[in-house]
């Protein structure tokens, strides 16, 4: 059985979607310490990968990504999302999680559509499942779990 896909976004949905800028532009955005826990549990079950369309953010956003916690990520546009999302991908095999306006597209189609309580109101209503935690403070650990129940019957690392 080919293993399903997990792509997130990862402004608003990994982290508060906040940027903090000093005089020298973008300085900071604030990732949440449990994410990567609900990630680690899911690793080996199904295929993740992080998307982002923010290039002037896009060093932080590797830095956390892909040099700390070891996952693919592709600077890709919100206009382009949909059309690389499905060139790249099965549709069927799809788990999207994304908060924003040029989500909601994706997160209709794929097979399961998930934002975080945080995200925009249209994302949220497009979702088939909305995280109890808020972006940046566990959304993804929630997912995650929301994912480890309902394609995995709840197995974990532990079990």
């Amino acid at each position: 059985m080919t293993k399903l896909n997990f792509i997130l976004d990862v402004d608003g949905v990994m982290n508060t979607g906040q940027f903090l800028y000093s005089e020298d532009g973008k300085a900071f955005k604030v990732f949440g310490p449990h994410d990567n826990d609900g990630l680690k549990l899911l690793k080996d079950k199904v295929e993740i990968k992080f998307i982002t369309a923010d290039k002037r953010g896009y060093p932080i956003t590797c830095k956390r990504i892909v040099e700390d916690m070891g996952f693919e990520l592709e600077l890709i546009s919100e206009q382009e999302r949909f059309g690389y999302i499905e060139q790249n991908y099965d549709l069927n095999k799809l788990i999207y999680m994304g908060d924003g306006y040029h989500d909601v597209k994706i997160l209709k189609v794929c097979k399961f559509g998930i934002a975080p309580i945080s995200a925009r109101k249209e994302a949220r209503d497009a979702a088939d499942f909305v995280t109890e935690s808020k972006a940046g403070d566990g959304a993804v650990l929630d997912a995650c779990l929301e994912i480890l129940n309902r394609f995995f019957h709840g197995e974990t690392e532990n079990e």
